[in-house]
């Protein structure tokens, strides 16, 4: 399983250079049944990743260009009237695929966002009465761009909860920009990536990951990070229940794709930031990420970690 795991990220990383740790958590996002926001400046290869990821795994790509007029009928889908048949007819919308791509989510309006997020927490369309199962896998990955907000509509913290982890590309340092002209110097490799896992493939590592044991000192540690987030005095609001049940889960995955069948602290305080930061309420005002980044690193190294053999049932 940890061999299928490589390939996935030995083949995106073909397209998306010098990203393994972006591409750890995303994957281990897909596996831990969540979703993913992904903030960052344009250019930095947000679109590029989501299409090399569904290119890899051999699934469904669907993508969405949000804009303010937007409805949320041109997401989930609609009946449409046919003269030919002189009865309505139903049109599946974009967001019944594997993998969708909601680009720059903050430039849809409040009803549209909702629209996506219902969808992503029920796994299910109701349109006229009748509700449709999406397929599964499915996973979103949205996009924000931090910078040019005007005309934008962020998404308030009840709805970026709703998201397993926040991520963040971060611009290349000079080898890795060296790298990626290298790379694309001839052609775009995107164009040449082979699937290196089916779909059925994917789905039954989804099943193992949910198997992956948990030690009692583990939800212990876990309880703890999160208690510790709700006392700090600069937040009103730390991480609720589903925070820490998407952090258990992702935990869980991420053991999986290192061949393990048990969580270990390290992978607690690997995916914490990435999973919590994004969950904080400030006193101040809105947060910036990097902020809240910063306070949840200082509480991994306030709890104590717990020390046993976490692989004993």
């Amino acid at each position: 399983m940890r061999e299928d795991i490589n390939k996935v990220l030995e083949n995106v990383g073909k397209v998306i250079i010098g990203k393994k740790d972006v591409l750890e958590k995303l994957l281990a996002g897909l596996l831990a049944d969540g979703h993913v926001l992904l903030e960052d400046v344009p250019g930095t290869g947000k679109t590029k990743l989501a299409k090399a990821l569904s290119a890899s795994l051999g699934v469904d790509f669907g993508r969405i260009q949000f804009t303010p007029d937007m409805l949320p009928a041109d997401i989930t889908g609609m009946h449409i009237y046919s003269r030919e048949t002189e009865q309505f007819e139903w049109k599946e919308g974009p967001v019944f695929t594997n993998i969708l791509l909601a680009d720059e989510i903050n430039r849809a309006t409040p009803r549209t966002q909702a629209g996506l997020l219902e969808c992503m927490e029920e796994r299910q369309v109701t349109v006229d009465g009748e509700t449709r199962k999406l397929a599964e896998p499915f996973f979103v990955i949205a996009t924000q761009n931090p910078v040019e907000t005007a005309g934008t509509f962020p998404l308030p913290e009840a709805q970026t909860d709703r998201f397993m982890m926040k991520l963040s590309m971060g611009l290349p340092d000079r080898e890795g920009e060296i790298r990626i002209l290298e790379t694309y110097r001839e052609k775009d490799p995107l164009l040449e990536l082979n699937a290196v896992m089916t779909c059925e493939e994917l789905i039954a590592v989804k099943r193992q990951a949910e198997k992956t044991y948990v030690h009692p000192l583990i939800n212990g540690y876990l309880a703890d990070i999160v208690l510790a987030t709700r006392k700090q005095e600069k937040v009103v609001m730390g991480v609720s229940p589903r925070g820490t049940l998407a952090l258990m889960r992702c935990c869980k995955a991420l053991a999986c794709m290192e061949g393990r069948d048990y969580v270990t602290p390290d992978d607690v305080k690997k995916l914490a930031p990435a999973v919590l930061a994004h969950r904080l309420v400030f006193s101040f005002g809105r947060s910036r990420q990097e902020e809240a980044v910063k306070l949840m690193e200082e509480i991994l190294k306030s709890v104590p970690v717990p020390v046993e053999d976490f692989s004993r049932r």
